[in-house]
């Protein structure tokens, strides 16, 4: 396919690794030179300078024979204008756009992209995504990290393993015996610093943070054996009071189950704007690290803090502070993933990064033939790639034993005809088959080139 990407950023930068990796024919749009040059000269990527809106600059990127256009500027104008350029002067079929205004997305403008007015094919809200992935986390607070996968049903667990894990020091062959019916795989285990593929006499440690891939069904039962709850959620205090605050905020008040909601926002002006927009939540303004407004939210009987402003030192800091003064789980955004290291010495239980959550939504929307999904981990140390199995694939029709995975990757699950496969040795994988693998970043290329269709299949 022949795609253009407007935006260098690291949304953009990151959706053109994954689509030149893939063999598309892929260009990038920036203003900035230098984000331009960075993308070229680490990627195979053709590169223009200038504003993705103006028609020469489209027409240099390639657009009358691109087959799809993403626009992920930092403007929400500029990707709108680019999609409606795109369309009017040059026909590009597929058009992808992200906006942050949340205005753009209420029900009584749900017309506005429509094709007589502003055609743009997909819209992406990264602050709906950030929310969304911010309640999967509370959801499931004893997970670190969650993301659903074979159309939701299959899911990646991230779990930090406790001393009172009942499972510890057990090699991973020994609970599959254990655990015979259980369709769950560990495929990825950090310790300390390293992340890696477990081997089957492996052992899990006490302060080993695990990935296990789990048939959705066998979810709840897969956090018990790992000694994991999922204990009922009554109180949420919520820090940040912008659009993924607001959503967030919106999301909690719409559950059947009553949750009550309290908002700390150090901008007057957005708490105003909070407080008209929320029915029940309860608004205070004023700094989330004010250890009397901490109180005054009742922190104390909190279920779980959520930290969604648009700092990162506040969104690391406030947990200390709220973990000190009792509440037993914290979520927070984290926009720089060097600092992910740092989440668990502060006492962060669950963290989001929204550039990888932006980037997996906008991937799962256009993915068509073999690669269907990609989750990155952790500062990209890794991926989980969901992948159509196609005729001329080189893992068609062969025994899992016999495919020479690389020694970073895991076949992590097989979907086939709707039925979810815990897979095996002697697996044999079937064209048409969905299969998950996870694999380091070194390992990356080894396995999509295994994902490989024959030139003769475009």
């Amino acid at each position: 396919m022949r795609i253009i990407v407007c935006g260098a950023g690291q949304v953009g930068w990151q959706i053109a690794r994954h689509l030149s990796g893939e063999a598309n024919e892929v260009t990038i749009v920036d203003n900035n030179p230098a984000l331009v040059r960075r993308a070229t000269d680490t990627l195979d990527v053709v590169g223009v300078t200038g504003f993705a809106s103006h028609p020469h600059v489209l027409e240099e990127a390639g657009a009358e024979d691109a087959d799809m256009l993403i626009a992920a500027t930092h403007s929400d104008e500029v990707n709108m204008v680019t999609c409606q350029v795109a369309h009017s002067v040059f026909n590009v079929t597929r058009k992808i756009a992200r906006l942050r205004e949340q205005t753009y997305l209420e029900p009584q403008y749900a017309g506005l992209f429509r094709r007589t007015h502003m055609p743009i094919d997909i819209v992406i809200s990264p602050e709906r995504e950030v929310s969304k992935a911010v309640l999967q986390r509370i959801s499931y607070p004893s997970t670190f990290d969650i993301e659903d996968f074979m159309d939701g049903r299959a899911q990646l667990l991230g779990l930090s393993l406790d001393d009172d894990c009942p499972v510890l020091n057990t090699p991973l062959r020994q609970l599959t015996e254990l655990f015979s019916t259980l369709r769950a795989t560990v495929v990825g285990v950090r310790r300390g610093k390293r992340l890696f593929a477990p081997e089957p006499m492996d052992q899990l440690f006490a302060g080993d943070a695990i990935y296990v891939f789990t048939e959705a069904r066998d979810t709840t039962r897969t956090l018990e054996i790992f000694g994991k709850t999922s204990p009922q959620l009554r109180r949420v205090v919520v820090v940040g009071g912008g659009n993924v605050g607001l959503s967030v905020a919106r999301m909690l008040e719409s559950r059947p189950e009553r949750v009550r909601v309290r908002m700390i926002e150090r901008s007057r002006e957005r708490a105003e704007r909070a407080a008209d927009a929320l029915e029940r939540t309860i608004v205070l303004h004023g700094d989330g690290m004010d250890i009397d407004l901490l109180t005054e939210a009742e922190i104390a009987r909190a279920d779980s803090v959520v930290l969604v402003t648009d700092d990162d030192k506040t969104n690391m800091l406030v947990p200390v502070r709220a973990k000190a003064l009792g509440c037993p789980l914290a979520i927070s955004l984290i926009n720089d993933p060097s600092l992910v290291e740092l989440s668990t010495p502060l006492g962060i239980d669950a963290y989001i990064n929204p550039r990888t959550t932006t980037v997996s939504s906008i991937l799962r929307h256009i993915r068509h033939g073999r690669v269907r999904a990609v989750y990155s981990l952790g500062d990209n140390e890794a991926e989980v790639i969901e992948a159509q199995v196609l005729s001329t694939s080189p893992l068609a029709g062969r025994v899992v034993r016999d495919i020479e995975f690389p020694e970073g990757a895991l076949l992590a699950g097989v979907l086939r005809k709707g039925a979810f496969l815990r897979p095996h040795g002697g697996t044999r994988l079937e064209e048409g088959d969905t299969v998950v693998i996870f694999a380091l970043a070194g390992d990356v290329a080894a396995v999509e080139h295994l994902l490989q269709v024959a030139v003769e299949y475009f």
